[in-house]
């Protein structure tokens, strides 16, 4: 997996890229997250239209950083994620605690409504 992560108006980017599993790059993602979370940054859009595949620690991935940022009064959304992986959030449920946005507007948007 890759991933790119960009602050743009208080709102954490985490673009994602290829598969969502367990190893050393979702290790550092924390990190990074852990981070910006520590400087007082409480919005996060993950972009999730080019995982092709996430198995169950990928969902973990994401729980975790949903936790994250709610323990500091914050919020995090996802961003297009693909058929397949819609289809996953609904067969676990996790469709029910996580907002879906379709672009980076609308899930900025989303995340300042939220907490102000």
């Amino acid at each position: 997996m890759k991933y790119q992560t960009e602050l743009k108006d208080d709102v954490l980017f985490i673009r994602l890229e290829g598969d969502l599993v367990a190893g050393p790059d979702t290790q550092r993602l924390m990190a990074v997250a852990e981070e910006q979370v520590e400087n007082k940054v409480l919005l996060c859009a993950v972009d999730l239209s080019n995982v092709r595949f996430m198995d169950s620690s990928g969902m973990g991935v994401l729980v975790s950083l949903l936790t994250k940022f709610r323990n500091r009064g914050g919020e995090l959304v996802l961003i297009k994620p693909s058929d397949h992986i819609r289809k996953l959030l609904i067969v676990t449920k996790l469709n029910a605690i996580f907002t879906i946005a379709e672009n980076d507007n609308f899930a900025a948007q989303f995340l300042k409504e939220s907490i102000y």
